[in-house]
């Protein structure tokens, strides 16, 4: 017997009670119609409940469970405590529904959830941004109309979806999504995408790298082999023997040039940030720069240094040091015997401080400049061997600058000239003590060459 369930024979035994006392007292007729009046009001009371409990079934899902009496209240609270768990099961589940849902938003990768006919039932914010969906105008709209790639739609039209594809989104920025089907349930599917730019730009400049060092280490490679069999093959003179050993060598200098530059540049690729950071005077190593400009040009242009106003650098100065000597290094080797070049430093009132390099050269167009940092990309190739360039001479520089949070600037024109600048942040750049560094005079003469790895 449930709890409550004895409550249900009270009133008919009250009515039997009642119906005995009536018979006893006032004979048969009496006991009859107590008994229809009991009886009577017994089955009102039960037929009223069974209403309350049908227009509560059959009325709104928010509506309270009526409160029941007598016999009927156990009824009520029974289904009470069953609406409870069932409301809180409900919002449990509505809890674990939006956990999995905000973790589905969290997701990095695109995540579409497409039903039975392929039409887009829900998408993470990852996959709108990926694939330019906009949820509340696109939903229930077939993903083939959206996604309109080729590889796509024939990846869809196979209905093999074991292995992803990769499409190229159009619009102003252009990625690599590499995109996967996955049927769930009946015949839902889950559209997975997952942004593979960054990765196929890697592969693709793996690829690059190695073809770039394969073709640069080939040619002295050859040059060298092929001296090398005419020295056994064939009786040299002294004069010969002795030209074809300082080709020899120079090759060897061209592949040794470039296996140290490719260690640099995997160096500064390695580490974000410049070791040995120190203060430095700009004085010295302006003159340090120039002498080596000299050097290199061996008096074929006209070298000039501008100090301008006497201040110190936070960083690394041997990388520093690099960067001038690449970019003075380029300066001579492209412009043209007689020309000028300009080493300069000035400090601008916002604090930021300039290296300038300017030259009168053969000029750079413009369709080069983007990709001039890039490693062994040369605008002329063959000045740029002729002169024992390793095209990643201004690579180092872009990593170096990267390193000191520094900027590099180019301006150039055909026929008149380039200008390299190099901005430093002014947290680096202090002003100097007057009388720090050598003397003015020995940074403002003006004559001859130059020196560094460029590229």
């Amino acid at each position: 017997m449930t709890p409550g369930s004895g409550s249900a024979f009270t009133a008919p035994l009250a009515a039997a009670a009642a119906t005995l006392a009536a018979w006893a007292l006032a004979g048969t007729g009496a006991a009859l119609a107590v008994l229809a009046v009991l009886a009577g009001a017994i089955v009102a009371f039960h037929l009223w409940n069974q209403h309350l409990v049908r227009r509560w079934a059959f009325g709104s899902l928010d509506a309270p469970v009526p409160e029941g009496r007598g016999s009927w209240r156990g009824v009520f609270t029974a289904i009470h405590r069953r609406m409870r768990l069932r409301a809180q099961h409900q919002r449990d589940l509505r809890l674990t529904i939006e956990r999995f849902r905000r973790a589905a938003e969290a997701i990095p990768d695109g995540v579409i959830v497409l039903d039975a006919h392929d039409l887009i039932d829900w998408a993470n914010p990852r996959a709108c941004e990926q694939l330019g969906l906009d949820l509340a105008r696109d939903r229930h709209a077939p993903i083939v109309n959206l996604v309109r790639q080729p590889e796509f739609l024939a990846y869809v039209a196979a209905g093999n979806f074991a292995e992803s594809v990769s499409v190229t989104t159009i619009g102003e920025r252009r990625r690599t999504l590499s995109l996967q089907l996955v049927p769930f349930g009946t015949r839902e599917k889950l559209l997975l995408s997952h942004d593979v730019t960054q990765v196929e730009a890697a592969a693709r400049m793996r690829r690059d790298f190695i073809a770039n060092v394969s073709h640069e280490l080939k040619t002295p490679l050859t040059v060298i082999a092929g001296f090398v069999e005419t020295m056994q093959d064939l009786d040299l003179d002294a004069r010969q023997r002795a030209r074809y050993l300082g080709l020899m060598a120079e090759q060897a200098r061209n592949m040794q040039r470039l296996v140290a530059d490719l260690l640099t540049l995997s160096s500064l690729e390695s580490e974000h940030s410049p070791g040995g950071d120190e203060r430095f005077a700009v004085l010295p190593l302006l003159v340090q720069a120039s002498a080596d400009a000299r050097a290199l040009s061996g008096g074929r242009h006209a070298v000039e240094v501008d100090p301008g106003a006497a201040a110190t650098v936070d960083g690394n100065r041997d990388e520093i040091a690099s960067v001038l000597s690449n970019l003075l290094s380029n300066a001579v080797r492209y412009t043209p015997e007689g020309g000028r070049i300009s080493l300069s430093w000035r400090v601008e009132p916002s604090g930021i401080g300039v290296f300038a390099i300017a030259d009168t050269g053969i000029g750079i167009a413009a369709e080069h400049l983007p990709r001039l940092t890039e490693r062994f990309y040369r605008v002329d190739r063959s000045r740029s061997r002729a002169t024992g360039g390793t095209g990643l001479g201004l690579a180092i520089v872009k990593h170096v600058l990267l390193r000191h949070q520094a900027e590099l600037g180019i301006v150039s024109e055909p026929g008149r000239g380039s200008v390299f600048s190099v901005r430093l942040p002014a947290r680096r750049v202090r002003a100097a003590p007057l009388g720090d560094g050598p003397p003015a005079e020995d940074a403002t003469t003006s004559t001859s060459s130059h020196s560094g790895t460029g590229s």
